[in-house]
């Protein structure tokens, strides 16, 4: 099993995600980062399988419209965004293209 690293950038976005979910209704963001978070333990088995988008492996979050963007080696993976998918994709694409 490979140890998942989340990079300063994903984890701003995880923050920002629970920012934004905590404004609808307070509570919603620690049930998104908890969502966020089993999705990234599951990423340890997984890893490599998702399609690759803008250059990076992109797995679909399971409750939330997030994408987990990757990258892949024999012995971790490094979490490099978490980005919300109702974003114009252009605007994810140069997101991702700075990182």
């Amino acid at each position: 099993m490979k140890k998942v690293i989340v990079l300063f950038d994903a984890a701003t976005d995880i923050e920002k995600g629970r920012d934004f979910y905590n404004k609808i209704d307070p509570g919603a963001g620690d049930y998104f980062v908890r969502s966020i978070l089993s999705d990234l333990d599951k990423l340890s088995n997984i890893s490599g399988v998702h399609p690759i988008v803008f250059g990076y492996h992109r797995m679909l979050a399971t409750k939330f419209p997030f994408a987990i963007y990757y990258h892949t080696n024999e012995k971790r993976i490094e979490v490099v965004a978490v980005l919300d998918l109702r974003r114009n994709p252009i605007v994810n694409y140069t997101d991702l293209k700075e990182r």
